[in-house]
Parts: structure tokens; sequence; C-alpha cells
């Protein structure tokens, strides 16, 4: 079955929203519609639509000129086995003493590594990402160190690859994930179950640290955020007060320009920056509390 794109940007958060409503009610309709911030400081957002048939082109181009948007760009794209193909090229991937691995490669696994697995229908976070390689390096410096180690976040967990981290090697700590999808929250629970460590994160649907849950466990010694700029200093504050004195905070989603804006933000919240990473485009920041 052929799978059809249709893509533009714009600029605003609202005009996007109504675009994106707007090609809702396309015929024949969409199977999928996506309205995203361009995280590189344009102001531009990109809304993106998925068909399984061709899309109505001039039915596009007016509501691209309805909503002052660039022309939409629409490809077909090729009929592909997507599992299969990330079986083929997603290969294991090491971060400090961490082995990031599918169930494929099962047999590849060091001796002397922390395992975790990740199968390939969950690519989003299986590790090949810089900022989860970074974050997954940077907590492995602090293990090395022998930093303080008491309850962990994970916020905006997604595939929940930093909490399971954490569990593998942290015995007795308390271990929260959260996201604001709840997608994300059932897949972060399966892959616990998968690694046969279910029961030892508790996964929640959360808005930010907005969840009495997480007050409840607080305050933390450990706290992952790989999301975006934007949410990471929106929520320097709620994250600062939420640590341990003591107590440190991963962050990433940054590409490298980005870094100072968020290093600013969480200074301003009275953390101090303790280490500074780079891998590819994206920077890792590892921050303390006082």
């Amino acid at each position: 079955m052929p799978t059809f794109t249709a893509l533009t940007t714009l600029p605003g958060k609202a005009a996007a929203e109504r675009l994106g409503e707007a090609l809702e009610t396309m015929t024949p309709e969409p199977t999928g519609v996506g309205v995203f911030e361009i995280e590189d400081g344009s102001g531009l957002w990109e809304v993106g639509a998925y068909f399984i048939e061709a899309p109505d082109v001039a039915g596009l181009a007016l509501l691209a000129a309805a909503f002052e948007a660039k022309p939409f760009s629409v490809s077909e794209l090729p009929e592909t086995d997507w599992v299969a193909k990330v079986k083929r090229e997603l290969s294991p991937v090491t971060a400090g003493r961490f082995f990031l691995y599918g169930s494929h490669d099962a047999d590849a696994v060091p001796a002397d590594a922390v395992p975790l697995l990740i199968e390939a229908a969950m690519a989003f976070g299986t590790g090949h990402h810089g900022t989860t390689q970074g974050c997954l390096r940077a907590f492995d410096d602090l293990l090395t160190q022998g930093a303080p180690m008491g309850p962990v976040l994970d916020v905006g967990c997604g595939t929940a690859v930093l909490a399971m981290a954490a569990a593998r090697v942290l015995d007795d700590v308390p271990i929260v994930a959260s996201d604001i999808d709840p997608v994300a929250v059932e897949v972060a629970e399966a892959n616990l179950a998968a690694n046969g460590m279910a029961g030892q994160v508790q996964c929640l649907e959360a808005t930010g640290l907005d969840h009495p849950q997480i007050a409840g466990q607080g305050p933390y010694m450990l706290v992952f955020a790989n999301i975006l700029k934007g949410p990471l200093i929106d929520l320097a504050p709620s994250i600062a007060g939420a640590m341990a004195s003591g107590g440190h905070v991963i962050l990433s989603g940054l590409l490298n320009e980005q870094a100072q804006d968020v290093i600013d933000a969480y200074g301003a919240a009275g953390l101090d920056l303790q280490a500074q990473w780079a891998i590819g485009e994206w920077t890792t920041l590892t921050l303390s509390r006082p």
C-alpha cells in the first residue's frame, strides 16, 4: 500500500494548528496529521499529513495559500518493511558501561556490559541518537565518580531507556518515568517487561513534573530530561525545585548552539554546570544543585 506525505511550514503556532485542523477535513482524508515547532529559532512550524491515497494537490495548494504557508511538498514513500529495515541498519550501541541492542543481536552482548534490550519496532529511543548516547555517557560518568544516587526521575521518558539504565545499576532506589504521551508510557512499560524489569520503574502520564506521584517520590538525586530546548527552559524552575541538595540533572535534546541558553536558564534556577558533552550536532549537559 503506497503512502504519501504532504509537508509545509509557516510561522506561528495558532496558524499551524488551524492548518492542521483544516487538513483533517480533506478528501481523501489523511491517516495522520502532525504539527511541530521547528527547533532552530526561526519561529516556523511544520505541518504534515500522511495519506494512503494520492492527496488532492489542488486542495493542498488552496490551503497553503489560505494560511500563508509555503506550498506543500508532496512525496510518495516507497513500500518498506520498516521493522526489517531497522533490524538491518540499527547495530548495537555502546554508551559507557551500557549496551543497547535488539533481540536480533542478543548474542552480541558483551559479558561485562550492562544490557538494555530495545526492540526495532520501538525505534525512537534505541540509543542511536546522539542525545540518548550523551545522557547514558553522562550517567556512566556520574557512576564512575561515585556521585550520590537516590530517587531518579526521567522526564519525557519516551522508551524509558534512561530510567531502565538507572534501574539496572541502582538497587532499592525509587525510579519514576513520565511522559506527556500515553503511548510513550505504554512503550516504556513494554520495554521494562521485555527486559525483565516490570515494576522496577513507576511509569506515569504527566505534563512536565505536574503529577502528585512525581512530587511524592522527590526530592530527586538524579533527573534525566532528554526533550527539547523550549520545554527544558520552561521546566528549569520545576526541575531545580524537585532536586535534592547535591543532586544532578542530565539534560539533552539540544543542538550544540542551543546549549548556552539552557545553561543560563538552569544557572538562574540555582544549578551549576558540571560537564558538557557533544556528540555530532547534539549536546548533553550535567548540572548539579549545590
